[in-house]
């Protein structure tokens, strides 16, 4: 995919670094689905009844959802407003965010059930013997190793992802690399729990699975708290959505610095990469202007009872903007 094709969010054209950094992400996320499929067989060659094996593997299927999701909602975003979506598309990153958020907590409970369930039936998970090269080996070395190889990936590329996320304000992106520490938390625990197997621990894997399992559902669950705020136009925030978005107070510091703006407050909502504004100003002195949109906001108003909010914004020209009844079904 050219670097070209990628240039604007919407009817929102990105500026250099974010135009580096979107081409990077998609490169990463293509990467992280094919090192996946490396993961994902090479652990099921060799799980054999470790609780803490299954777990990783499921957890390597469900770890497709980030950046599958991240790449259909680029497409998506790409596409100019149009009468059918005179917003754009910006609601398919929001769509994504919950989509990874819900992978993401399902991993963390399916893991704590799987390791629970473990613990209390005294499940003790046997690891045998196989022929290699000629040798008769432990197959807890031959998991170890596995487990290794999919540690090391993950470590790598959540580091490498989480400043695109904040470059590109994407949510998506920010569950996938939590996505990644859960994986490279997983495998480590996998390799604890083998270990302590073939020192004589039964519960080992058990236990130090359902430690990560808790983890990964907090992380889980708050990814999946913020996507549903974000889907109900909550308060623009961070990209980590840790705090307001600075942009939300720095909108109304502009305003109220033109002179012609007596007061002002504004609503900013994310709509996935970019954020949507309204702001409301008090002009100083009369002006039969605002009497006028007033007027014409309560007639709107009178319409249908379903028309809640509205919104008058006076413009020199209409502009590119899409007509809502061009292509009328």
């Amino acid at each position: 995919m050219s670097r070209s094709s990628t240039t604007r969010f919407g009817g929102t054209t990105l500026p250099e670094e974010q135009r580096d950094a979107l081409h990077r992400a998609t490169r990463l996320e293509w990467i992280t689905i094919t090192y996946m499929v490396t993961c994902v067989a090479a652990v099921y060659l060799v799980m054999g009844s470790s609780q803490a094996m299954k777990a990783a593997w499921i957890e390597d299927l469900l770890a497709f959802v980030p950046p599958i999701a991240f790449l259909i909602a680029r497409k998506q975003v790409g596409k100019s407003p149009s009468p059918e979506y005179p917003y754009g598309r910006h609601r398919a990153v929001a769509s994504g965010h919950l989509a990874a958020s819900v992978a993401l907590l399902l991993v963390g409970a399916m893991l704590l059930w799987d390791s629970v369930t473990g613990l209390v039936k005294a499940e003790h998970p046997p690891i045998g013997t196989l022929q290699l090269l000629g040798h008769t080996v432990w197959a807890g070395w031959v998991m170890i190793a596995v487990m290794a190889y999919t540690l090391v990936g993950p470590i790598i590329i959540a580091r490498r992802k989480m400043p695109l996320a904040e470059a590109l304000h994407d949510r998506i992106l920010y569950a996938d690399a939590d996505m990644q520490k859960a994986d490279w938390m997983t495998a480590a625990g996998s390799i604890a729990g083998i270990i302590g197997i073939g020192l004589g621990w039964w519960w080992a894997d058990a236990a130090v699975a359902s430690g990560i399992a808790v983890s990964i559902v907090k992380d889980g669950w708050t990814n999946l708290r913020y996507a549903g705020r974000n889907l109900m136009d909550g308060r623009a925030r961070t990209y980590d959505s840790a705090h307001t978005h600075p942009l939300v107070a720095e909108v109304d510091a502009v305003l109220r610095g033109c002179g012609w703006v007596s007061d002002s407050r504004s609503r900013v909502r994310d709509m996935g990469h970019v954020l949507h504004v309204e702001s409301f100003v008090v002009p100083r002195g009369s002006s039969a202007l605002t009497a006028d949109v007033e007027a014409a906001a309560a007639a709107i108003r009178a319409l249908d009872w379903k028309l809640d909010d509205v919104v008058i914004m006076p413009v020199s020209r209409i502009g590119d903007m899409p007509d809502p009844l061009a292509d009328r079904a």
